[in-house]
């Protein structure tokens, strides 16, 4: 399982696990209709929303892990 970093595009990070996109919903972004995730790492997306990054990327990768 590829772990998922603050560096990864958006889009990597869902074409990795679609099912992550509940994880980005609950914190507030809705990534899979937004036309930045091509381009935008996950720090610049969750810089860009106000979200915790570290929290972000813990439940992410915690899901993700669980997911496996």
């Amino acid at each position: 399982m590829k772990k998922i970093t603050r560096e990864m595009l958006v889009c990597d990070i869902l074409d990795i696990n679609p099912q992550l996109e509940e994880i980005f919903i609950a914190h507030g972004m809705n990534c899979m209709g937004c036309p930045g995730s091509n381009a935008e790492t996950l720090a610049d997306a969750a810089e860009g929303h106000d979200v915790d990054l570290k929290k972000l990327l813990e439940d992410l990768n915690k899901a993700n892990e669980f997911q496996a």
